[in-house]
């Protein structure tokens, strides 16, 4: 009797869960506890900014003291009204496309000449790279001083005979914005060259030759086999240097600020002075939302895209 008992109640303790099995691994509460504080961190100062900001656009504090009416959309209305806005909107079109344009090409052609296995390429190579070292303010100093019409750049010219070339270049209403473009340039072409050259480097040598024995040219290689091959390097540069452009700050206001007639002015440093000089801080955060929506488009597309490849894999 006391068996057939027993062999009752054991279905019975078999189907009860167990009492000592933990939610969590000792590994899973160590990683958890690592990684929390950033992931506090970030809904904080991050998406918690983000969303003070998005709420300060919508209310009408455009003075010293807090005004949190309700007015919608009125601020972001207004301020595409704004002549200095559409002038601002226009310049970050101009320094995206002619720097992603000029960083692209010239890191292309760098990248393709240190492949050729030449001399001295480690010097090179450290001397295109040396400006990223640098920082945007140090750059909009020294090319302040170059770009000065009266010494610099023109100096140089005015010495080699080339006096065609010389112009006011960042004190030009027509031309300012690619002043600071070719600041810009300057500092991350050698980053743009760094990438392609690891993915030069990284296409194996038998892609080359099977070119080469189907026969075809150096170029006819280059272009339709090793370039479809950098795709993924120039993606990558492409969204980079577009969120640079884009959010473009310290550059311009350590070189020219906003220039004559807004030649070289951006939206970031009409926020600042916006919100921080006039203390409109509902129309500096409508510009800051502006910005965000800007960068999004760029970066939002590139984040998908990565994330189908992952799930592919």
């Amino acid at each position: 009797m006391r068996q057939e008992a027993d062999s009752a109640v054991l279905p019975v303790a078999a189907t009860r869960p167990r009492a000592s099995r933990r939610l969590l691994t000792s590994d899973q509460a160590i990683a958890i506890a690592l990684v929390a504080p950033s992931i506090v961190a970030i809904a904080v100062f991050v998406y918690g900014f983000i969303g003070r900001t998005a709420y300060i656009s919508l209310v009408r504090w455009n003075d010293i003291a807090p005004d949190y009416t309700f007015v919608g959309l009125t601020n972001y209305i207004r301020l595409m009204d704004v002549e200095r806005f559409q002038i601002d909107l226009k310049n970050t079109l101009v320094f995206t496309v002619t720097f992603i344009i000029l960083c692209l090409a010239v890191g292309l052609l760098l990248a393709m000449l240190l492949d050729q296995r030449i001399r001295f390429e480690a010097v090179f190579r450290t001397i295109f790279i040396f400006p990223l070292a640098i920082s945007f303010i140090v750059t909009g100093v020294a090319w302040r001083w170059l770009e000065t019409p009266s010494s610099g750049i023109n100096l140089l010219f005015d010495a080699v005979g080339l006096d065609f070339l010389m112009n006011g270049w960042f004190t030009d209403p027509n031309i300012g914005i690619l002043g600071v473009v070719l600041a810009a340039f300057w500092q991350m072409s050698g980053y743009v060259m760094a990438l392609y050259l690891a993915g030069l480097r990284g296409i194996s040598e038998d892609v080359r030759e099977a070119a080469r024995v189907d026969g075809a040219t150096e170029w006819q290689s280059f272009w339709h086999v090793i370039f479809p091959l950098l795709h993924p390097i120039t993606l990558t540069a492409v969204i980079i240097l577009g969120h640079i452009s884009l959010k473009i700050f310290d550059l311009t206001v350590s070189m020219t600020g906003p220039g004559p007639g807004f030649a070289t002015d951006v939206p970031s440093l009409f926020m600042y002075q916006t919100t921080f000089f006039g203390s409109r801080f509902s129309q500096g955060a409508a510009i800051a939302m502006v910005l965000l929506l800007l960068v999004s488009i760029l970066i939002v597309p590139y984040l998908i895209y990565n994330a189908r490849n992952e799930v592919q894999r």
